[in-house]
């Protein structure tokens, strides 16, 4: 009688980490969660979902349970600094591909991914810091955490975000590139916007002087909105630096309203009253383009493995598609071959490298549209009459399962 395999551990208990393992239990592959932080992740701010990956979490029973508590919508609108109409990107519809995209409060989605998670029998383990990988055999790696312990494992996944520690494992020497941008986001009743009940939403509103102002509805019945800017940094922070900047919350306010008078009056409205409670920082980093995601049994995703910029809002999204498509990929591979060890590790070798070139060339797809979508936004871009839609069936129609049947063929 054959020993079982040791479950497949994942390094990261935020959306990536919870979702894939989520998507192993679907197929009746165990996985076990190892998370640095000390308890679940509970970071401010909402994030939006487009139809592509809500398939997906209709597919895992998530979408029924988070549908009620964000903000469907179908388009993002853009305006100029006298609030005319520029242009507008389509993020779908139900007609067009099953669904609206929703914005909702990441707690909220992490709160309902760990709730089912648990519910599955699903092992969480919290302060367990993943440190390097100490050995590997054909049929299994183990690693250490930071508090001295270890652990086993058929295969090691790093979802632990853009700065991924399994990833040294595989890139010793990388480091996330710091942008010298970051968001600064806050939020506000979306009745201190004091505009029209048809006033298009969400809008990104450009100026020539102070470049896009974002207002964006949140909570399921549109009672709250985003609002935000970009900021340029001269210096890069570490994590205690980043905490530091956000204890003092204040330059956030006055920077949010610097400039309001170079926008519509939406904006000043919008500004008139910050509390900072719903302050947040969001530092954009970049990760060169990766020529492999494996090494042995060691796999990245996500954030990990490539950093999309927010322009189509595809970040998130794209680190759905990578969870749920490897989960597959792995579930024929074991239904084919009944197994991941062994002799079969040269073929599964493979079989993941055809799921990551196939991967990176969806990325490459939405690094191009992020390209197009900031050169719409120049001025000298065109009127909008003249602007020609794009064509987004490729991003949200996609059928994964054509996809995946070609990879792990």
């Amino acid at each position: 009688m054959s020993t079982p395999s040791p479950p497949i551990a994942i390094i990261g208990a935020g959306l990536s980490g919870l979702t894939l393992a989520l998507a192993l239990y679907n197929h009746s592959i165990p996985s076990t969660l190892y998370e640095s932080r000390p308890s679940p992740l509970d970071i401010g701010g909402a994030i939006m979902l487009s139809p592509n990956a809500l398939k997906i979490l209709d597919f895992l029973g998530v979408y029924q349970h988070i549908a009620p508590l964000g903000f469907h919508f179908e388009k993002l609108y853009f305006r100029s600094h006298d609030d005319i109409p520029i242009d507008d990107f389509d993020f779908s519809s139900r007609d067009k591909h099953g669904y609206k995209a929703l914005r909702i409060y990441r707690y909220q989605l992490i709160n309902v991914l760990l709730s089912m998670v648990r519910n599955a029998g699903i092992p969480v383990h919290y302060n367990k810091k993943f440190s390097q990988v100490t050995s590997e055999t054909p049929e299994s790696v183990t690693w250490t955490f930071a508090d001295g312990s270890s652990a086993t494992a058929s295969l090691l996944i790093g979802a632990d975000g853009i700065h991924s520690r399994v990833r040294k494992h595989i890139y010793p020497d990388l480091t996330p590139k710091f942008t010298n941008m970051i968001g600064v986001t806050a939020a506000v009743p979306r009745a201190q916007l004091q505009a029209e009940p048809e006033y298009p939403l969400p809008v990104t509103i450009m100026s020539p002087k102070r470049g896009a102002f974002v207002i964006a509805p949140q909570r399921a019945d549109g009672s709250e909105v985003l609002i935000g800017k970009q900021k340029r940094l001269e210096q890069e922070y570490d994590r205690a630096g980043w905490d530091e900047l956000m204890e003092n919350k204040s330059w956030c306010v006055d920077f949010l309203r610097q400039g309001s008078k170079d926008f519509p009056p939406i904006v000043a409205h919008a500004v008139s009253d910050i509390p900072l409670k719903g302050i947040n920082l969001w530092p954009f980093y970049i990760v060169p383009k990766l020529d492999t995601w494996t090494k042995g049994r060691v796999v990245i995703l996500g954030d990990a493995a490539h950093a999309i910029p927010p322009t189509a809002g595809q970040g998130v999204n794209q680190a759905f598609e990578d969870v749920y498509t490897f989960a597959r990929v792995v579930a024929k591979e074991r239904e084919q071959y009944q197994s991941l060890e062994g002799g079969d590790a040269v073929r599964f070798g493979r079989t993941l490298k055809k799921w990551q070139l196939g991967r990176q060339a969806r990325v490459d797809k939405v690094l191009e549209l992020n390209d197009k979508l900031n050169k719409r936004r120049l001025p000298d871009a065109g009127e909008v009459g003249d602007l020609e839609p794009f064509e987004l069936d490729w991003l949200y129609g996609v059928d994964f399962e054509e996809l995946i049947a070609e990879w792990a063929s």
